[in-house]
């Protein structure tokens, strides 16, 4: 019986086909070096004997808590070649959140990647009893100065490898032959937005159906993805969207992945791959919009003139693509080409985007203002919706058939449906094997007959694609019994240039409130450009002229909603929001529950009537003493 297909064959197999084909770039002192296809499954391999030197036996888990680097691919998929299960921890992990993933897991090997993530679960290693080894990338720090049997250099770690390769040459593929379908191939945990993170089970079946599905069935792009096709990784690869665009598009379709040098340097790491096909969130989307802003005002006069111009023009193109599926009629053709020659060319080089054949956004809700921006600049940007259970394969925007404000249509091979309730449940061959260790789980996440609960409130619209209104735990019901999804009414603030976080509470409360925070750059950049002098974040959050500035944006977002949906009052976060401080997941989600808790004081404030001097009312008395309505 032939073996299962798997992310590892396809690597060994297009090392075979394409040896000297360049699989992946990274960057090292500033010089962009290549590795081919022969040179990613040599390291592959080279893991995969490593970890057996190292006694893992299929099924035993072993974690990479590292940045998006080639180490990181080369560990993922030494895991699968060998049956072993990859478990990835976000860099941003603390200490406390190691110990969990890493003994819930019950992770054998760790690879880590600096003395940073060394440090942290040296912390906890009392927690660990399984964890036997943790092989180290970067020697810097620890090297000589760390005396723990645990370590284990990544040098050292290849050694060990090719050692074992020379003395059993065929035991990885002895290995590989042995997979089976539902073999468990990765643990990806999910956010923890309302408890402990729990960890989903993904199988070699369920990652094949996602590259079945999107790759080679075309379910997002139209081509299917090329070995022509660039691609940049920079979010998280525990995440399964980047594991998707990164990992899998590169194994089946032979993508060449570049990798960012760190998440700081996305923009500019952008500007030098100029990939043709993109994948970020909505934070990234709408940092991206906001950067523009800032570099049209500090523009000459006659730049600022002419951009300012073509973006007009933008906005009126987007319009009409938005009414035509995405389609360009000959009108609108005519316009973007002249607008190409004059401000679209340089602006979408500028950004990184010039030759992007294919763009998508998921993860989190997203304002189809955002959308209409890029479409109206010719980048493409498409929605598309899926969880880590579902192995993130459930509706896309398809190019020529796209609807603004939907999450788009079914995948091939997907089932989708509408419970009574307004969930959205699904049922393919990507929907997960459960829970680890966590049955109680795993039931609740299924129906009786068999359908994956998403969490997610959504309606169909024109009968063919999906609407998400919001999570179902998020769904707030204010005192008088109206249900309100708040997630429309911050992507609507979250427009604006000037606010990067929106927090709309209000359930079982008379009246919706926010907790507004600013988006640093592009606030600070207004602040100078009136000479308003501040020193951090929270003095310039406080200032009157920065209150007045968001007040007026939340006024007149409050006049395209009923006045149920309105935000009444609102008060600034005095700080940025961090992982860290347990205000944020890993992926950058804001855990709502926490944030009412923590900030509890100016949350009730809001409902006690009162203002103090660090919030202003959107509706009602402000700390000036002046009304703002809003429409009735």
């Amino acid at each position: 019986m032939t073996a299962p297909t798997t992310i590892a064959t396809r690597v060994r197999d297009r090392a075979g086909t394409h040896p000297g084909a360049v699989a992946l770039r990274a960057k090292d002192f500033g010089i962009w070096h290549e590795v081919t296809w022969a040179g990613y499954w040599d390291q592959v391999e080279l893991v995969g004997h490593a970890l057996l030197s190292l006694g893992v036996d299929p099924g035993d888990r072993v974690a990479i808590h590292s940045e998006n680097r080639r180490e990181w691919l080369y560990a993922d998929l030494g895991a699968v070649a060998v049956r072993a299960v990859t478990v990835g921890l976000y860099p941003t992990n603390p200490a406390s959140e190691v110990a969990y993933l890493l003994s819930h897991s019950g992770a054998r090997v760790l690879i880590a990647e600096d003395q940073e993530q060394v440090d942290k679960a040296l912390a906890v290693l009392d927690a660990l009893p399984d964890l036997e080894r943790i092989v180290y990338l970067e020697p810097r720090g620890i090297r000589g100065r760390y005396d723990n049997p645990l370590l284990l250099a990544w040098d050292d770690f290849l050694a060990l490898g090719a050692a074992h390769r020379e003395e059993h040459p065929d035991a990885v593929d002895q290995r590989m032959r042995q997979v089976e379908q539902d073999d468990v191939m990765t643990l990806i945990y999910t956010s923890g937005t309302t408890g402990p993170p729990k960890g989903a089970m993904l199988t070699v079946a369920n990652v094949e159906f996602a590259v079945e599905t999107l790759v080679e069935g075309g379910g997002f792009t139209s081509p299917p993805p090329s070995p022509d096709d660039v691609t940049l990784s920079y979010l998280p690869l525990c995440h399964v969207a980047e594991r998707i665009f990164t990992t899998w598009f590169s194994a089946s379709a032979g993508i060449r992945v570049h990798f960012a040098e760190s998440i700081e340097t996305v923009q500019p790491n952008l500007r030098e791959v100029q990939p043709t096909i993109l994948f970020a969130v909505p934070r990234i989307w709408e940092k991206v919009l906001a950067s523009i802003t800032i570099s049209a005002a500090s523009a000459t006069r006659l730049k600022r003139v002419t951009t300012r111009f073509w973006l007009r023009v933008a906005d009126r193109l987007g319009d009409a693509l938005v009414r035509n599926g995405g389609r360009h009629t000959a009108a609108t053709r005519l316009k973007y080409g002249i607008g190409w020659v004059f401000c679209y060319r340089a602006l979408k080089t500028r950004i990184g985007m010039r030759h992007v054949r294919y763009a998508s956004s998921g993860a989190a809700p997203i304002s189809p203002d955002v959308l209409r921006f890029f479409m109206g600049i010719g980048v493409p940007v498409h929605e598309v919706y899926g969880m880590t259970e579902n192995s993130a394969i459930a509706t896309g925007n398809r190019p020529g058939r796209v609807k603004v404000g939907t999450v788009g249509e079914p995948q091939p091979g997907v089932e989708l449906r509408i419970a009574d309730d307004g969930e959205i449940q699904t049922r393919h061959a990507g929907v997960f094997a459960g829970y680890w260790r966590d049955e109680d789980a795993t039931r609740r996440a299924m129906t009786a007959d068999g359908w994956l609960r998403t969490g997610d409130v959504g309606e169909w619209v024109d009968g063919t694609h999906v609407r998400i209104t919001d999570r179902m735990k998020d769904i707030i019901i204010t005192a008088g019994g109206k249900n309100v999804a708040p997630s429309e009414v911050e992507n609507a603030l979250k427009t604006s240039p000037y606010i990067k976080e929106a927090i709309v509470l209000g359930d079982q409360r008379p009246y919706l409130v926010a907790l507004i925070g600013i988006e640093h750059d592009t606030v600070g950049h207004w602040a100078r450009q009136r000479k308003l002098a501040y020193t951090t974040y929270r003095d310039l959050a406080e200032k009157d002229e920065v209150r007045e500035l968001v007040q007026g944006i939340v006024l007149e977002v409050n006049e395209r909603f009923a006045s149920v949906e309105q935000v009444k009052k609102f008060r600034m976060l005095p700080k940025e929001l961090d992982h860290e401080d347990g205000e944020l997941t890993a992926t950058q989600k804001v855990k709502r529950s926490a944030l009412a808790k923590v900030y509890g004081e100016l949350v009730d404030d809001m409902y006690l009537g009162g203002t103090n001097a660090r919030g202003t009312g959107a509706r009602g008395t402000n700390a000036r003493g002046t009304n703002a309505g809003g429409r009735s």
